[in-house]
């Protein structure tokens, strides 16, 4: 064997043909079907973490820690609703639906969330008796697909929330394989049992703002003007998206940006269609402002929030609240080390486990399978959830005194600044120690 020249140089892989790469192009010749997951996108995006706050110092006064109140209460549909919902925090569950989860994980959410003082919301599939009766408040999710809608749910509900679109797949429609459809999803959406379901993209009657309007109107009269309406979009072309939302007349915008998860759908989907929240908050922000509308139709943002600095920062940007999802299911036990051997089985790791459309979650939550969903109790989970939700209002209060604020939505963009030149374009905050915002006057 001719040894090696003393030249030779070390192998260098493509970074455009990486590992993960080659694998996904071998697994589509192998197979001839694309992938299909849960989850967000995985590709490092923007984030709330190119920003910072400055806070007080000569310039600004900060509070004294816990002897002086810095308050975190939201009121949500303010603008036509006879009945707006009042949280004690500005930190909400975004929907997910029985089917995507287990009738213990939706039960789990409703108690960690009514501890905290804040709502939960159904998903697709309709709305269970355990979800309604351990939610102190409940949005009701109004899906192109209709499955499980029923005037009397609807009744039941305290808000309403309209879905255009996912931040995980805005123009797509949702996906339930058929070994997830068990008899009680079946017959909760009139569905068969174990057939694949894939919903509509988009809403069966009405296809624009006007037709929008007309709906909510009939969605009003149905509730006597008393639930709010939110609508929910997928983040793409948010200021003019937010403008028509304000249009139809919802109370409340929810806009979710591609960090967010969804239940299934196409990896190519996911990582490959949407914009990062970070860009898209100070667009929906300037359309309110430029109708007058900015605090009077409540924002809700969503996409990828962790912590409390991530809802300060969302709130700074011009949020009223924040919802959040994948976060409430790693709160109640997903992707738990624990279960590191079972996920190990499945060909995944804990902490990358996203096959959940496969309804094999060793940690009981995204499942129909009896036995797996047992492991899941749902007063220990949802008492996870409420500290998570606790440790969050409360980290995002210690941002708000240091930098001198009263109240959660005291915060202002002129309280951050960006450390990378895409975070302060997108959120349009100077880059730290200077005062330049790209873009800004046309630089």
């Amino acid at each position: 064997m001719t040894a090696p020249s003393p030249f030779h140089t070390l192998p260098r892989k493509s970074a455009t043909f990486d590992d993960y790469t080659l694998s996904e192009i071998r697994r589509a010749a192998a197979t001839g079907i694309y992938d299909i997951r849960g989850g967000g996108t995985k590709r490092k995006l923007p984030h709330f973490d190119d920003l910072l706050f400055l806070g007080a110092s000569m310039s600004r006064y900060p509070l004294e820690g816990y002897r002086e109140k810095c308050a975190t209460n939201v009121t949500l549909g303010t603008r036509f609703a006879k009945k707006p919902i009042e949280l004690k925090i500005p930190v909400t569950i975004a929907g997910m639906s029985f089917g995507a989860l287990s009738a213990q994980a939706k039960e789990a959410l409703g108690r960690g969330a009514s501890i905290a003082g804040t709502s939960t919301t159904t998903g697709d599939g309709g709305m269970t008796p355990e979800e309604r009766g351990q939610s102190q408040t409940l949005v009701y999710q109004y899906l192109p697909s209709r499955y499980g809608m029923n005037l009397r749910d609807l009744k039941k509900a305290d808000a309403i929330e309209i879905v255009v679109g996912q931040g995980a797949k805005p123009g797509g429609g949702g996906m339930l394989l058929g070994q997830k459809i068990s008899d009680r999803v079946a017959e909760m959406r009139s569905l068969p049992k174990g057939i694949d379901q894939r919903s509509a993209c988009r809403h069966p009657d009405w296809t624009g703002a006007d037709d929008l309007e007309l709906k909510i109107l009939e969605l009003r009269e149905i509730t006597d003007w008393e639930k709010p309406i939110y609508l929910k979009i997928g983040a793409s072309r948010p200021y003019y998206d937010t403008a028509l939302a304000v249009k139809t007349g919802a109370d409340v915008i929810v806009l979710d940006g591609m960090q967010g998860g969804t239940a299934a759908s196409q990896d190519v989907f996911i990582e490959h269609v949407g914009i990062p929240i970070l860009s898209a908050i100070r667009p929906a922000v300037q359309a309110l402002q430029d109708l007058g509308m900015h605090r009077k139709v409540q924002l809700i943002v969503s996409g990828g929030i962790r912590n409390g600095a991530d809802v300060a920062k969302a709130l700074a940007l011009g949020a009223d609240a924040v919802s959040i999802g994948s976060a409430a299911m790693v709160a109640l036990g997903d992707n738990d080390p624990r279960w590191e051997a079972e996920y190990q089985a499945l060909g995944s790791t804990a902490g990358a486990y996203d096959d959940w459309h496969e309804g094999l979650d060793p940690a009981g939550i995204t499942t129909q399978d009896p036995a797996l969903a047992a492991r899941l109790d749902p007063v220990a989970a949802g008492r996870r959830l409420a500290n998570y939700l606790s440790v969050m209002t409360l980290e995002a209060q210690t941002i708000a005194r240091a930098c001198g604020k009263s109240h959660l939505h005291n915060l202002e963009p002129e309280d951050l600044c960006a450390l990378t030149l895409e975070a302060a374009a997108m959120a349009q905050v100077p880059l730290a120690g200077t005062g330049w915002v790209p873009g800004r006057n046309g630089f």
